[in-house]
């Protein structure tokens, strides 16, 4: 096999045992012998389990590109935010009970894997600007003290949106459809009265948050 072939043929193996096994339970060694590589070559091109799971996150973040780009359509906010959110569900639905027995590992900040770390920085970034295109075109009016951060404060809404669907239990994660809807009236709602005079204490402690996520 080419290089290019060899390095998706393990990592493919590696997602599959991940689904089957877990995260935790799987071995590099079980991943090169399902793939049918030495143990040495799989280290050759993903020096760990972690990276293997930061190129998923790399390929996810290409693959979601054409997916985001067509839920960027209509006028209302909530309507973007919605299929913005919907589009990621869809693309993730196979691995999500692996994503979630995941989060164990990833939910430390100083992992590699977490959401906030150093090497998901370019991903973070470019699902910012998804945000911050849906807050433009809709003509969504922000209150300028929160403006610098609004896209970054929708991005920590999906994930804990994301975070609920992981661990979701009902049938056809159903729930999670719920609190989506539910959720997306409030916080468009709360957009727009942050643009208030009297809203500048909440408008404060949300900054403070932001913060305190960001450190």
């Amino acid at each position: 096999m080419k290089g290019e072939e060899t390095r998706e043929k393990i990592l493919e193996t590696a997602l599959e045992l991940f689904r089957e096994h877990g995260y935790a339970e799987t071995s590099m060694r079980e991943i090169a012998a399902k793939a049918g590589v030495a143990t040495g070559l799989a280290y050759y091109y993903f020096q760990s389990k972690d990276a293997i799971v930061l190129a998923f996150y790399d390929r996810a973040n290409r693959d979601l590109g054409p997916l985001l780009e067509a839920a960027q359509k209509g006028k209302k906010l909530d309507a973007r935010l919605q299929a913005l959110v919907e589009a990621k569900l869809r693309y993730f639905a196979p691995n999500r009970n692996f994503l979630g027995a995941l989060m164990g590992h990833a939910a430390n900040p100083s992992s590699p894997l977490s959401p906030f770390g150093e090497p998901s920085r370019a991903i973070r970034e470019t699902e910012f600007a998804h945000f911050q295109r849906a807050l433009d075109e809709t003509g969504t009016r922000i209150a300028d003290d929160l403006k610098p951060h609004m896209a970054k404060i929708l991005w920590m809404y999906q994930m804990g949106l994301i975070l609920f669907w992981m661990y979701d239990g009902s049938k056809n994660q159903t729930r999670t459809d719920q609190l989506l809807q539910s959720s997306l009236r409030m916080v468009v709602a709360l957009i727009k009265l942050g643009n208030l005079p009297l809203m500048k204490p909440a408008r404060k402690a949300i900054l403070e948050l932001v913060e305190i996520l960001e450190n």
